[in-house]
């Protein structure tokens, strides 16, 4: 018997060797222009008697388990005492955990006090994911993201502080033709001040579902960026981010139609040159119907 779980069931990447826990259904933001993965559920906390019976069940069929992803979209908007009793309960049915993590929002970290943070991690949550999408305040309000740059910036930091491994999503072509300059720009400001441990690029990809909320957010000025603009996006962003602090830094994301990988500062450098040498060799890109968000 395995987990029944309430679909759509989405997970980071990184995450897919991960045992998953639903516990949360939906996002209790659910607003963000650019996102359709939870417009068909209505936000809900999990009660613990369900939660429990599906540890005590997976703890029996996969007691190796190394890695568990907590769902779905707002796991970390849990009151801190509950989640500390599910953390504690996992590592109790798991010996061998070495990682449990989940997504989080700017506003759930920022509610939360110093205190609790610390609880969490204490308790074994170890990592969290969360949206940068853009640095630019006018992108932000454009995609409803419910959060400014600022906001972004002190919310991850203070989950660093608080001792959380903290995996930031960045979005290229967001801002479209009209708004690129300032979406570079406030992103890499932003990567710069708190300089996550890990930050991924992803490229813009509307589902029919949402492309017209999406557009009418921006009131006939989106001009979608072509593969090339959204290269140049990439090449902008690299090359103003200057911290000295190590960020690992991907844009291999299935939504890209180029692929860079290395890890700032040292590897700065390496990933512009492959920038401009993709430039020069326009084959190597992904074709359209392989990409999706």
């Amino acid at each position: 018997m395995m987990l029944n779980y309430d679909a759509p069931l989405y997970r980071p990447p990184s995450e897919a060797r991960s045992l998953i826990f639903q516990v949360t259904l939906g996002c209790s933001f659910n607003q963000c222009s650019f996102c359709d993965m939870y417009r068909s559920k209505e936000y809900s906390e999990r009660p613990w008697e369900e939660i429990k019976l599906e540890i005590d069940m997976m703890a029996k069929q996969l007691p190796d388990t190394r890695r568990i992803f907590l769902a779905d979209g707002d796991a970390f908007n849990l009151d801190a005492d509950y989640m500390v009793k599910i953390l504690r309960y996992i590592y109790e049915k798991f010996p061998n955990l070495e990682r449990v993590s989940c997504y989080a929002m700017p506003m759930n970290i920022l509610q939360k006090s110093t205190d609790d943070l610390k609880k969490m991690r204490d308790a074994g949550l170890n990592m969290l994911y969360l949206g940068i999408e853009s640095g630019s305040d006018i992108v932000l309000k454009k995609v409803t993201k419910g959060a400014t740059g600022k906001t972004i910036i002190k919310s991850v930091n203070k989950a660093k502080d608080a001792g959380y491994i903290m995996s930031c999503m960045v979005i290229l072509g967001l801002g479209g033709k009209k708004y690129s300059k300032d979406h570079v720009q406030g992103t890499a400001d932003v990567l710069n001040a708190c300089s996550p441990n890990y930050v991924g690029a992803l490229t813009l990809y509307l589902e029919n579902g949402i492309k017209d909320e999406f557009l009418q957010k921006y009131n006939g000025e989106f001009v979608r960026l072509n593969d090339d603009e959204a290269l140049d996006e990439l090449e902008g962003l690299l090359s103003k981010i200057d911290t000295k602090d190590e960020i690992v830094f991907r844009a291999n994301h299935g939504s890209n139609a180029y692929t860079i990988k290395g890890t700032f500062p040292q590897d700065k450098q390496q990933m512009l040159d492959k920038i401009r040498w993709m430039k020069e060799h326009p084959e190597v890109v992904r074709p359209e119907g392989l990409r999706g968000f």
